[in-house]
């Protein structure tokens, strides 16, 4: 499976320039990549099936399988085989993506204070921003226990804060 090789880099193609940027934005740039980054991350689908099913804007199953494909060739994902199922694939983040939580907050802040959102698909990014470096920090340690260690989601933790508001928001809406 793909991970960072010894330089610390990811196994992708030499972009169009050496711009960081753009190298990002070739690599996470089209429209579903974060997205099922997002729905990993946040969502805590790890299956193909709950990643298509539970897909709020709607992914096709082709699309989902090569973007998959796509993150785990590039070292965002790995693979994993599923000790429930002999069938079943689980995706798992790496440190890489686990890193891109600063980001990802980020551009969740900004098209919540910038565009037309809806509250329940805004509140986990708002609480994040809220919540500063030391609460993305902590977010971050409990998907490394999660996606690299194996250990099972914190009842306390960040996330299952995160999951509350995103249920709070749905039920008011």
């Amino acid at each position: 499976m793909p991970q960072p090789t010894e330089t610390g880099r990811l196994p992708v193609p030499e972009g169009k320039s050496g711009c960081p940027i753009n190298l990002t934005v070739e690599l996470l740039g089209d429209r579903w990549s974060l997205v099922v980054l997002r729905d990993v991350m946040f969502g805590g689908y790890r299956h193909f099936r709950e990643l298509l099913a539970h897909s709020v804007e709607g992914i096709a199953s082709n699309i989902l399988a090569a973007r998959l494909s796509k993150l785990v060739g590039a070292g965002l994902l790995t693979r994993h085989d599923d000790p429930s199922h002999r069938q079943k694939i689980e995706y798992r983040l790496t440190e890489a993506s686990i890193q891109l939580v600063p980001l990802m907050t980020q551009l969740g802040d900004w098209g919540s204070r910038w565009l037309p959102t809806t509250p329940e698909l805004s509140v986990r990014a708002q609480l994040l921003a809220r919540g500063g470096p030391d609460m993305g920090e902590r977010f971050m340690d409990e998907l490394r226990a999660m996606h690299l260690e194996g250990r099972p989601q914190r009842a306390d933790g960040v996330l299952a804060e995160l999951t509350l508001a995103y249920e709070r928001a749905v039920s008011e809406g």
